[in-house]
């Protein structure tokens, strides 16, 4: 991309989360002189700062959202073909998914999304011995698929092996803007990826924050070891998930609106310590280390906004529930628009939001 406005900065990124720091990465290897506008600290860093780190387009598939699947795949083929270059190998905290389910009910929905995923042309391995594969599984737990390919990252490791990756590419930090001019004056590109404020930046963007509370159980010593899967159940019709990390095990995720509140609620921590010690219940003896809550940025039909708003300015946001997951598809969807080589699958959403 030839610079027009000779201020030595090709693109400005808004954004330090995941799908930011992947754009900025992504930009400074093709070559071109990048701006980071992100907040000070590495703790602060939104959804990406609390977020799960599962790469499981399979187990999170739901029919009707055949696209976001397409994506996902997609996405999941760059963090295996490219994307961990850079990485320490250290991030990926598991290899492959087990979805199991609790009670009958939630066996007929676990059969639903590998029917599904089967008339897809992405089968499923099913099976009726599930703690032959997760010996730690409660008793009665039989029935589950697994997802041989997906993968779990630290996410806060890849966040700050991003950053670190960046920096060595020669990007530049700048501070939060409260109004695109702020970055846009001193760039040829700005790219909006700060997650639930893009709206702020370019009003009409339909991106909405959906809170969810995540928890971070510590093993130790003389506990049963950490589970070598990401495990996913249905537990009653509500969804938990159980991702290994080095020294324990992160416990996700509710999901609801409740608008920008930020306080983990007494009862979505109490719902996902039932949910994680019925599928698993020597988490019962690990450590309660931590409690929070994030705000995925949400769009209506799931999928994210990945695309031109005008000629100088791209976004990339409402990620949702998988803003890690795609944070590859996003930073090459960027990088093409930027080469004038769109993406199939971006968009151009000139002609569908307004200021």
């Amino acid at each position: 991309m030839p610079r027009t406005g000779g201020t030595g900065t090709d693109v400005a990124v808004i954004g330090g989360g995941v799908i930011g720091l992947s754009v900025a990465r992504r930009a400074a290897l093709d070559g071109l002189a990048v701006r980071v506008h992100r907040p000070g600290g590495f703790g602060d860093r939104g959804a990406s700062w609390v977020a799960g780190g599962m790469l499981a387009p399979h187990s999170e598939g739901w029919p009707g959202e055949e696209r976001l699947l397409r994506l996902g795949l997609a996405s999941l083929e760059l963090w295996n073909r490219g994307f961990l270059e850079g990485l320490p190998p250290e991030v990926v905290t598991a290899r492959s998914s087990l979805v199991v389910a609790v009670d009958r009910a939630d066996v007929a929905d676990l059969r639903t999304v590998g029917e599904w995923l089967s008339g897809q042309g992405h089968p499923v391995t099913l099976t009726n011995s599930a703690r032959d594969v997760e010996p730690l599984l409660a008793q009665g737990i039989r029935h589950g698929f697994i997802a041989e390919t997906e993968l779990a990252v630290d996410n806060r490791a890849v966040v700050e092996a991003l950053a670190a990756h960046c920096e060595q590419l020669g990007v530049q930090w700048a501070p939060p803007v409260r109004a695109l001019a702020d970055a846009a004056d001193t760039a040829d590109i700005t790219v909006i990826a700060n997650g639930i404020d893009a709206p702020a930046l370019w009003p009409g963007l339909p991106v909405r924050p959906v809170k969810g509370e995540v928890l971070r159980l510590r093993w130790r010593h003389g506990c049963m070891p950490v589970p070598q899967h990401v495990i996913r159940a249905r537990v009653h019709g509500r969804q938990v998930y159980l991702v290994p990390r080095a020294d324990g095990v992160v416990v996700g995720a509710t999901q609801y609106e409740h608008g920008r509140d930020t306080a983990p609620a007494v009862t979505g921590v109490r719902e996902l310590l039932d949910d994680a010690c019925a599928v698993l219940p020597a988490l019962g003896e690990y450590e309660f280390a931590e409690c929070a809550a994030g705000l995925r940025p949400t769009t209506t039909d799931n999928l994210p906004l990945v695309g031109r708003l005008d000629e100088r300015t791209l976004v990339a946001a409402g990620h949702g529930r998988s803003g890690f997951l795609l944070a590859p598809w996003t930073a090459e969807a960027v990088a093409g628009e930027l080469r004038g080589q769109p993406l199939p699958e971006a968009q151009d959403l000139r002609r569908v939001v307004t200021r």
